[in-house]
């Protein structure tokens, strides 16, 4: 039992194989997947949901689930039209959560004002469609002001809402990390936490609890080892639940069945959807 809790499945790099790629994730025990609705810009957030539809009820996959969010470096094309989109489709049965959506400082992009903007919108808009958001934080280089900002931001527009969500591809400190269990968040490692030069984040994550914690695979991106430089793929979690369980001191299928009950549990989905 594995819920691979953010992989861009719309991703133009599974064009050729996608059903392959869903099968062989079925095969390494993934038994679900949230897909991101992000696309390349607000014009292609319906993609991850069209996925979805693409494979429901098809035998001999894991269970998917999509998402939809104007992604911060996007944020300069959130107009109106975008927005009534995002609502639109946040109603979307198939469609379970806003994201993914936040503040990056380390990429040249949206100014930082505009992204907060946006940021704020978008939360407004999950709150109103009773949807927990995926957030996305990147700072620069040896500069936390992209943690605080986002925790400013959601404490003052997100943690009364009692709502919760992920703070996916995690790479932040274990008082970021507490900060944001505090608001209802869960965290979720990709798999950057297998690369030997990141010992610190496999710090910061055994200073979590179980409970607060998920796995991702944040495929075609950021392949573990040791299939680092590969196109990353939904089967691939595996390898980040195995590092997972080496910190903890358990088994694979102990993570893999923790980390499932807690994604059901922050969106209220039977725990059987991860048998």
């Amino acid at each position: 039992m594995l819920i691979d809790s953010h992989a861009h499945l719309d991703s133009q790099r599974y064009s050729d194989d996608l059903e392959p790629v869903l099968r062989r994730a079925a095969q390494a025990g993934v038994t679900g997947v949230l897909t991101i609705g992000i696309g390349e810009g607000p014009s292609e957030m319906h993609q991850a949901r069209d996925v979805v539809r693409r494979f429901t009820d098809v035998p001999g996959i894991p269970k998917l689930w999509a998402s939809a969010g104007i992604y911060p470096h996007a944020t300069h094309l959130a107009d109106e039209n975008a927005l009534l989109a995002l609502d639109a489709l946040l109603v979307e049965p198939e469609v379970i959560a806003c994201g993914e959506i936040g503040l990056d400082y380390y990429h040249e992009g949206a100014p930082h004002d505009l992204q907060a903007r946006v940021f704020v919108q978008q939360m407004e808009i999950a709150a109103r469609r009773h949807r927990p958001i995926l957030i996305h934080c990147r700072p620069a280089e040896n500069d936390d002001a992209c943690w605080s900002d986002l925790m400013d931001l959601l404490r003052q527009h997100w943690a009364a809402t009692n709502l919760g969500g992920i703070l996916h591809c995690f790479s932040g400190t274990a008082d970021h990390a507490r900060q944001a269990m505090e608001m209802g968040f869960l965290i979720s490692f990709a798999g950057q936490i297998t690369y030997p030069r990141l010992e610190s984040l496999r710090q910061v994550a055994s200073a979590l609890p179980l409970e607060a914690l998920l796995v991702e695979t944040d495929a075609p991106y950021l392949a573990p080892i040791p299939l680092r430089g590969q196109r990353n793929e939904p089967a691939y979690v595996v390898h980040t639940a195995a590092m997972l369980a080496q910190i903890f001191g358990c088994t694979s299928a102990e993570i893999g069945q923790i980390t499932a009950k807690n994604f059901c549990r922050l969106f209220g989905l039977p725990l059987a959807v991860g048998d």
